[in-house]
């Protein structure tokens, strides 16, 4: 299998880099071709790699480099067990990637898809100073009620949805759409109220839902002494890129649940640090940056086409 791999590659080189670069020589404006060409692939390894990177996926893109690396050189020296073991687990292995890490694929998926980045690539960007200094008003007004739920040990889950909608744990929930206020939060979370048992989901800087079910996080790995409320938390935030603050109604501290990893105990400030810079600097930074690199682009893209024109001038001329 791996050795009918390996002539299938062979044939594409053959059948389509050489002849391509033939090709070339005949047709020179082919080159702006190859160029987009190149760099559509470049991006989407940059975006796998990017979205990879901070997840259990990544640890395990390294291995696989490495085991696709030791088949190639178990061919190489005819190795013909080794090479017949390894390409077995290869073939097989990829359908127990997608099954294993379904969560990471689905979320990166739903990121390539989300409104922000096709706004980011567009190159609008909501650096208003207006808006942000809103949104920071926003962020403080959820530490306060966390504060706040924290002095009681009022056992709180609070969902904060970003790039990822997150509208099917909404519908869950009981539609709220008011304003975000510490006293609306604090009073949601109150024992034996009719809100007070689910999660209050955020959406668009607004309270979306209350009382909203979660998944819980199946991973082992998870401390045994973490309740349902956290295990919701990590499920979340794993499944989305969403921002969770919890707060213990045990012990009443406060935790921070982003990527799939909760962060235990968090103090005023560090809360206060973590949501400003998940929720408002980086979201900023990311898209001022996209826009830079979107009109660096245009910038060397207009100096080529008027190199290409004055090329042509150049040969019409000589012709």
């Amino acid at each position: 299998m791996f050795n009918s791999f390996n002539d299938s590659i062979k044939t594409f080189f053959k059948g389509n880099i050489i002849d391509y670069f033939k090709t070339l020589n005949q047709h020179p404006f082919y080159m702006i071709a190859t160029i987009i060409d190149i760099a559509i692939v470049l991006f989407f390894i940059y975006f796998v790699i990017k979205r990879l990177k901070d997840t259990r996926a990544w640890q395990l893109l390294k291995g696989i480099i490495v085991l696709i690396l030791i088949t190639l050189l178990s061919g190489w020296l005819k190795l013909r067990f080794v090479n017949f073991i390894l390409s077995s687990v290869m073939t097989y292995g990829v359908f127990l990637l997608i099954v294993v890490f379904q969560p990471e694929l689905r979320r990166m998926l739903e990121q390539i898809g989300s409104n922000s980045n096709f706004t980011k690539f567009i190159g609008f960007v909501a650096a208003d100073p207006e808006v942000i200094a809103k949104k920071k008003e926003n962020v403080y007004r959820i530490v306060i009620a966390a504060l706040e739920l924290a002095k009681t040990k009022t056992g709180a889950l609070i969902v904060i949805e970003r790039d990822i909608h997150i509208q099917d744990i909404i519908k869950t929930g009981i539609p709220m759409n008011c304003e975000i206020s510490p006293q609306i939060l604090c009073n949601i979370f109150v024992p034996n109220t009719p809100l007070h048992d689910g999660a209050v989901v955020i959406s668009d800087w607004k309270i979306a839902a209350a009382a909203c079910m979660l998944p819980l996080s199946d991973d082992q790995s998870i401390a045994r002494e973490l309740g349902t409320r956290h295990r919701a938390a990590i499920g979340v935030s794993k499944e989305s890129d969403a921002i969770v603050v919890v707060v213990s109604e045990e012990t009443g501290k406060i935790s921070i649940a982003r990527n799939g990893t909760l962060i235990a105990d968090v103090k005023e400030d560090v809360l206060k640090k973590i949501l400003i810079k998940n929720l408002v600097t980086e979201p900023v930074e990311r898209a001022n940056r996209a826009k830079a690199e979107l009109k660096l682009k245009e910038g060397k893209k207009s100096k080529f086409l008027k190199k290409i024109v004055k090329n042509s001038d150049k040969i019409s001329n000589d012709n």
